[in-house]
């Protein structure tokens, strides 16, 4: 324990608890700090567009500040937004969901964390589609519970998941499956009728689902990739982790939003408390603005992703070393194996420091991710011409 703690800087003997100390160093980051601050680099390693939160969503944040909202707030949310939201949820999917199944989160990554607290103890196990992000496994972890892989299985159409695998993994310790549709990082998406199937799976053995549908827009073909909430009954296990990030082009602003059982409410309220009070109230403002009259930038954030993944589909197939790309169906990027490059964190980076494109190992991302590298393609088509370029240009030289 000594040992772990002094790796992280711990001093003394003050201890901290080890599910905390035993976090492992995110390997993207490890890619990403050898040229952080290199503007030679294409970086192309995280999971964001280089598009700027558009103005009128940035006008709104401004005007709430120099208004005064400086406050506290709702805790779940004000309810001019929440209310906002469910109407966009109830367009989007043709449902009948009442604002009190809404609660507003400091992004979607606090709403993952705030639904593992709510279920996860030390000793549970929790069933993960994989693969996956790191952040939402290593949660698992510093509950103290088991991340159980299940992963999906890669074919020459693309990846497809067996519910059999979900259901033999499942035992009197599971608590959660969690399920990311669409990917990040293969674009997988969860066909309708595989989420009806789990929902019933859940029902019968009393098992949460948590399904993260930040993707949700960032599709190519139609308005919305399936969700679970279509097949949901309203008292169901089942929490929906949504986001502004992606579809708004809100990274930076860290605000989310969660779909729940309404008996969940309070208990979600008390959990926020503890964890972040409620979101600041100028940034529920743009928020409001986002959801009510962002419709339009949704739908250029995905064309613009459009034009970029038809480059990169059409150029990397074609390099040397380069297998199993297949056209994401959905997110913003190209999951590909390099051949002869197994060890997919030294690979990355010695790209990143010949080639000058910073690329994310595929190890990061749990099972079934062994020898595969994530490629974010939500850039300008140019600067992603000229990444295809340098990629080429390495893969040619280290053939």
């Amino acid at each position: 324990m000594q040992n772990i703690q002094s790796s992280f800087g711990i001093a003394g003997n003050a201890p901290v608890r080890p599910n905390v100390a035993e976090i492992e160093r995110q390997q993207i980051l490890a890619v990403a700090e050898i040229a952080f601050d290199d503007p030679e680099v294409i970086a192309l390693w995280y999971g964001e567009s280089d598009i700027s939160t558009p103005k009128f969503i940035c006008d709104a944040a401004a005007a709430a500040l120099a208004e005064g909202e400086t406050f506290y707030t709702h805790k779940r949310g004000m309810p001019g937004l929440t209310q906002a939201l469910t109407d966009y949820t109830n367009r989007l999917y043709g449902l009948d969901l009442g604002s009190d199944r809404i609660s507003l989160t400091a992004s979607g990554m606090s709403g993952i964390m705030l639904c593992l607290q709510s279920i996860v103890e030390p000793g549970d196990n929790a069933i993960i589609v994989s693969p996956l992000w790191p952040n939402a496994q290593s949660t698992v972890r510093v509950l103290g519970g088991e991340p159980r892989y299940v992963a999906l299985d890669a074919g020459e159409d693309g990846f497809s998941l067996d519910m059999e695998k979900i259901k033999a993994a499942a035992d009197d310790r599971t608590k959660i499956v969690f399920v990311n549709s669409p990917n990040n990082p293969t674009g997988w998406v969860m066909p309708g009728e595989q989420q009806a199937e789990l929902l019933a799976f859940a029902r019968e053995r009393g098992i949460w689902i948590v399904a993260d549908e930040v993707y949700a827009r960032m599709v190519y073909d139609g308005e919305a990739a399936p969700s679970f909430l279509t097949h949901a009954r309203p008292d169901d296990p089942l929490f929906v982790v949504n986001s502004f990030s992606k579809s708004w082009a809100m990274t930076g602003w860290r605000i989310g939003w969660l779909v729940h059982p309404a008996s969940m409410g309070d208990l979600l309220g008390n959990l926020i408390e503890f964890n972040y009070s409620c979101v600041p109230q100028f940034l529920q403002r743009a928020a409001h603005v986002a959801i009510e009259e962002g419709e339009g930038v949704v739908s250029d954030i995905v064309d613009f992703c459009r034009r970029s993944r038809d480059i990169v589909c059409q150029r990397l197939p074609a390099m040397p070393r380069v297998q199993g790309l297949q056209p994401p169906e959905a997110s913003f990027y190209a999951f590909f194996r390099i051949e002869g490059g197994e060890d997919t964190l030294t690979t990355a980076q010695d790209i990143v420091r010949k080639a000058k494109v910073g690329i994310a190992p595929g190890s990061a991302f749990g099972p079934g991710a062994e020898g595969w590298y994530r490629l974010c393609f939500a850039q300008n088509p140019e600067r992603i011409a000229e990444a295809m370029n340098r990629l080429e240009e390495y893969l040619s030289q280290t053939a």
